[in-house]
């Protein structure tokens, strides 16, 4: 074990950087995070994360207990599996609605809970305990090797800071893995997608299908595709601040402000995407005419199903977020330096799915427990990031090809290949051994 703790420089205080943060401040380690945005208030994104097993993972490691059962509380149940079906709303197959070993899934076990979290109270969370860690308004410009084996970022206000570590957990366009990896490069995928919330108020519930409500639905059209979640609060208000207020409060957070947060009108969020040439100007209307978009919107799915065509066209229209896809392209090997990075700024992929969100926080886990045993002298630095970053590249860039993968069979506008898909999921749906060995558990 080394003199003194290992100090690391977090650059980006994301959910990335700051589950990392939160688990080596747990385990003694020094860390500092820069992040460029100038409060925790800055970042206020109205729709929440699906955190899958590998995310709560992550979060249940390097959390303060305490933290890990606010988070569960607060967060709301996705339900159970995800459905996908035809435009009529027809099942062609449903996976993951089984829980290990046949019993109801536990939120507070890690290897089984998933949980519809607000990002804004993510982040929140996340920062808890870290006021004297995490610092505002430094804009990472880049780094410098030092000649003692550290090394130095700098800063767009001219100050610097050493470290022994320096990680990239700024997302897509990180200055530092741009110097880092000049070689690494991002594609535009021939995709857009447009995102809006319906508030679940008694009215709306009189008329949604079941199918809405309970847990996620993937719709296979004849062209285009459509996901819909539904999001319900786990706890009412006054349950929690009953039963974990003092908690809070103890965690320096104020639980009133907190719960708001995290407890706003159970809603049902839906995601429509096509091929960017199906939909000529969407991306300037979607920004500056949500009228426009609801009749474009309405013109792409005649004949569906009229409760779909409803959820569309009821949304409210200040919750439409229209986005582009972008992904990074694979990286080869490198030469392991005590520079490295975690999430999008490493790997990006599509928002699809919250798989992006979950891979941040599976490499914040994988690296906070890498510079741990280094910490301790269980393994060299040098060895303990090498081989954190090869898992990293297998795992983070496996999961772009896979994103990019379902988001390219999502936008094919090929007749035949789109029917041949949804005759196999009906297929899979019809013969459970195969959708077994297939598709995995059901």
């Amino acid at each position: 074990m080394s003199s003194r703790p290992t100090h690391v420089a977090v650059i980006g205080g994301g959910i990335g950087g700051l589950c990392l943060a939160q688990g080596l401040r747990r385990a003694g380690l020094a860390v500092t995070v820069y992040e460029r945005d100038r409060s925790a208030d800055s970042r206020l994104q109205g729709f929440r994360l699906h955190i899958e097993p590998t995310g709560s993972t992550a979060l249940h490691a390097c959390l303060p207990p305490a933290l890990w059962e606010v988070l569960v509380a607060t967060a709301g149940d996705p339900g159970p599996g995800i459905s996908f079906r035809d435009e009529q709303m027809r099942p062609l197959v449903r996976i993951g609605q089984k829980s290990q070993n046949g019993r109801k899934p536990d939120p507070l076990d890690p290897t089984t809970g998933r949980h519809a979290v607000s990002r804004v109270t993510l982040r929140r969370l996340l920062l808890a305990g870290l006021d004297d860690v995490v610092q505002f308004g430094k804009e990472c410009t880049g780094f410098a090797q030092e000649d003692d084996g550290r090394v130095t970022a700098e800063f767009a206000d001219g100050t610097t800071a050493t470290a022994d570590v320096l990680v990239a957990a700024d997302g897509a366009g990180s200055r530092v893995w741009g110097q880092l990896h000049p070689e690494a490069d991002r594609t535009t995928l021939p995709a857009t997608a447009m995102a809006g919330k319906l508030f679940l108020t008694e009215e709306n519930r009189r008329w949604l299908p079941e199918e809405l409500l309970t847990g996620m639905n993937a719709f296979w059209p004849r062209q285009d595709f459509l996901f819909t979640a539904v999001f319900r609060r786990r706890e009412n208000l006054a349950a929690i601040n009953a039963r974990l207020g003092d908690r809070v409060r103890a965690l320096g957070l104020e639980p009133e402000r907190l719960l708001a947060d995290s407890q706003d009108d159970d809603y049902l969020l839906w995601a429509f995407i096509a091929h960017r040439d199906a939909l000529p100007g969407f991306t300037a209307q979607a920004q500056a005419d949500p009228a426009a978009v609801r009749a474009l919107l309405a013109r792409r799915t005649a004949g569906w199903h009229p409760d779909l065509r409803r959820l569309l066209a009821d949304s409210t229209p200040d919750t439409l977020y229209q986005t582009e896809f972008r992904a990074a392209r694979r990286l080869r090997p490198w030469r392991t330096s005590n520079v490295t990075g975690l999430g999008d700024a490493v790997h990006q992929m599509p928002p699809v799915g919250g798989l992006g969100g979950n891979t941040a926080l599976r490499d914040a886990h994988h690296l906070c427990a890498a510079l741990i045993a280094a910490d301790r002298g269980e393994l060299p630095l040098p060895r303990a990031l090498h081989d954190y970053e090869a898992d990293m590249l297998h795992h983070g860039f496996d999961t772009v090809r896979e994103v990019v993968r379902n988001t390219d069979a999502a936008i094919d506008r090929n007749p035949l290949r789109r029917a041949m898909t949804r005759w196999f999921f009906r297929t899979c749906g019809a013969v459970p051994p195969l959708g077994r060995a297939v598709l995995g558990e059901r």
